[in-house]
């Protein structure tokens, strides 16, 4: 039985004029700034001048993913679409897809099946310009940096202490590192330089927590671009506000920081906002879609990338801790393919029962179930994503196990399905939502170092025994907390595979180190950096790239999106 792909039926939806989906919202025809028919950006004023109450927030994350796929993004906007079923006023707030995933693993990231976002073409390509505008900001500042050298140098930076980077929404491996201002004394200065994806660039976590214009410009000031000459001891950080750069970077993001409004196959409003921040690795979406989508709904269904250990964490400890936000519950999505992955049974076989495989792959499930609950203290829900070759067997199993966590589960046939498939869910989290939480943070900002914020999440949140700096990261935490950056909230890029920073070792293993190698400090957006393992802030394009199978015909309809 073949099944349609994700962008057939998405074209073949009809969808309901943009300014239909703003008065569903109670969004006013004011606040309304369209791009075309089915996209609009809503004016960040609404936040301002309304004086509406704030409805539910309900955050999806997931197990740690695998090859195999657990479905986030369909799981979120399902779940809206079967709250709406059971006539609840809800939206979805989700995250806007980076270009070079999306031509090179993704191919797309705008949900999938019966549970997606549309128009999913727009959303996956350029949407409304903002990333486009992110780069032009990031790239604009670093024109800054190297032309302020060129002509005389009057802050005294070091280009060897230079630590901003230019970027490209684009997985290019070639720019990673690169040597530029060859050609002789008219074209620069020469200096080892190199890219970031955008969505890696400091701008996107300023973009992402910036409360309104003049926050984004005051958080675009802070950022740190390098140190000046000296020894250790005398070097100054330099900042974006020093080179006078904040102005036109906030000018350049103006309509960026404005959210865009879409709607679901079944007509749900959503917002798609912002992207993964700090890294590449953690897709929220910024603190004005949730806040503005909070306003407009009394259920709002938001989601945070990859596992629970990082896209969780880092909306928990971070976004919600700089925002003033206190989710209602979390739904952690999983499948049973993916839980027998973790149980050492390869991508190949994955369709087979396998109930020895699945027990040992189980408890990766059960120690995000047991930080969710147990660490921040919030209601949960396990969501197990359907597929046709699940057994009886297989989900009985998973839903024993949860429930001697006291943690019930619900089966969620979204993307089969839509809405109709997402209702039991739906259900469960409506109850949930209303029970009492206690939200806490896994660590404290205040009183804490550095390496103790680090111990903290990787003790509580992984299940390791303790983080390890290497000297140079020791070296940086000193020199940080020396700023006086040493109460900000830690932001680990860390493998998405695994509770550990090792990608091959899967489940939930117990007493391992994760090792720091370099600590870097965001001061616009308020967080340090913590990089672990081989992750990259510029990813690459794999052997084949999903831009093969991308095209678009004399009609302008596109394929190749899934």
């Amino acid at each position: 039985m073949g099944f349609k792909t994700d962008i057939e039926i998405a074209q073949e939806t009809v969808m309901e004029p943009i300014t239909a989906i703003a008065e569903k919202a109670g969004i006013d025809d004011k606040y309304l700034e369209q791009y075309g028919k089915y996209k609009a950006k809503i004016d960040y004023n609404l936040l301002k001048e309304t004086n509406a109450e704030d409805g539910k927030l309900i955050l999806v994350t997931a197990i740690n993913p695998t090859p195999a796929g657990e479905g986030k993004t369909t799981t979120t906007v399902g779940l809206a679409d079967g709250m709406q079923k059971l006539g609840k006023k809800v939206m979805v707030a989700l995250r806007e897809p980076s270009l070079g995933p999306v031509f090179g693993v993704k191919g797309g990231a705008a949900g999938g099946g019966y549970a997606q976002v549309v128009p999913m073409e727009d959303i996956n390509l350029h949407f409304t310009g903002d990333f486009h505008a992110i780069g032009a900001a990031n790239n604009l500042l670093a024109a800054m940096i190297d032309n302020h050298i060129f002509q005389g140098n009057a802050l005294n930076i070091d280009p060897r202490k230079i630590t901003w980077r230019r970027c490209v929404d684009m997985n290019d491996r070639q720019l990673r590192n690169v040597v530029d201002g060859l050609g002789g004394k008219t074209n620069g200065m020469p200096r080892e330089d190199g890219y970031d994806i955008t969505v890696a660039s400091e701008i996107m976590a300023v973009l992402c927590l910036a409360n309104d214009i003049t926050d984004l410009k005051e958080r675009l000031a802070r950022i740190i671009i390098g140190y000046t000459y000296g020894k250790a001891s005398e070097q100054k950080p330099v900042t974006a506000g020093d080179l006078n750069a904040q102005g036109a970077m906030a000018a350049l993001l103006k309509d960026a920081l404005k959210p865009n409004l879409v709607q679901t196959l079944e007509h749900v409003p959503a917002i798609v906002h912002g992207g993964p921040f700090a890294n590449i690795a953690h897709g929220c979406n910024s603190v004005t879609a949730t806040k503005m989508a909070m306003k407009l709904a009394d259920y709002t269904i938001t989601e945070a990338g990859f596992g629970a250990d990082l896209g969780a964490e880092k909306f928990l400890d971070i976004k919600c801790r700089m925002a003033g936000l206190k989710p209602n519950a979390v739904v952690i999505v999983a499948t049973v393919r993916a839980l027998k992955y973790n149980g050492g049974v390869p991508k190949a076989d994955l369709n087979n029962e396998n109930l020895e495989a699945l027990e040992k792959g189980l408890p990766n499930l059960l120690k995000h179930v047991s930080n969710i609950k147990d660490v921040y203290k919030l209601p949960c829900v396990v969501a197990i994503n359907a597929f046709p070759t699940d057994t009886k067997a297989e989900l009985d199993l998973v839903e024993s196990k949860c429930k001697e966590l006291g943690v019930n589960v619900a089966l969620s046939e979204v993307w089969a399905k839509g809405g109709e498939g997402g209702v039991k869910l739906a259900e469960e989290v409506i109850r949930l939502v209303e029970e009492p939480n206690s939200f806490t943070f896994s660590y404290e900002l205040e009183g804490t170092s550095i390496e103790d914020k680090l111990n903290a999440i990787v003790q509580k949140i992984y299940g390791g025994s303790r983080a390890v700096l290497t000297a140079n990261a020791q070296k940086q935490a000193k020199e940080l907390e020396a700023l006086g950056f040493g109460s900000c909230p830690i932001c680990v890029a860390k493998t998405q595979y695994s509770l550990t920073d090792d990608q091959t070792k899967l489940g939930a293993p117990k007493d391992f180190e994760v090792t720091v190698r370099n600590l870097k400090i965001s001061a616009g957006a308020g967080f340090i950096v913590a990089l672990t393992g081989e992750i990259m802030t510029m990813p690459g394009l794999p052997k084949v790239p999903a831009a093969e199978r991308i095209d678009v015909d004399e009609t302008g309809k596109i394929s190749g999106l899934f």
